[in-house]
């Protein structure tokens, strides 16, 4: 069963830390990922495969909230250069943010199976 309280603030944990660590991007959105995870797997608990799959559900929903926020926003930008630039525009940060997602989905269930061995 999931826990989405677990979810739901590791979920907040990575946006929170991942709007801190803008000024590292790289290692910083990777240990925000890790720090959410990590966060959610510790909260769900009931050993590895559970805290990997809240810290994987933290991970992918931060992932794809954050794509699709940045595609409204590059789409919306787009349309300057016409239908076909907002439409280039979106579809590309879809594509983007598919790389992103997996991003924080790995490192998040690996740290929320990490973080239910400690709970």
């Amino acid at each position: 069963m999931t826990n989405w309280r677990a979810v739901g603030i590791g979920f907040l944990v990575i946006v929170i830390t991942g709007a801190l660590a803008t000024g590292a991007p790289i290692v910083g959105h990777i240990g925000a990922g890790i720090i959410g995870g990590l966060a959610a797997g510790y909260l769900a608990g009931g050993g590895l495969m559970s805290g990997a799959w809240h810290g994987l559900l933290a991970g992918s929903v931060a992932g794809v909230v954050l794509t699709i926020g940045f595609a409204v926003v590059v789409g919306v930008l787009g349309l300057a250069g016409g239908p076909l630039g907002g439409a280039l525009g979106f579809s590309g940060v879809l594509v983007g943010g598919l790389v992103v997602t997996l991003l924080f989905a790995v490192d998040s269930a690996l740290a929320g199976a990490l973080g239910a061995v400690f709970s």
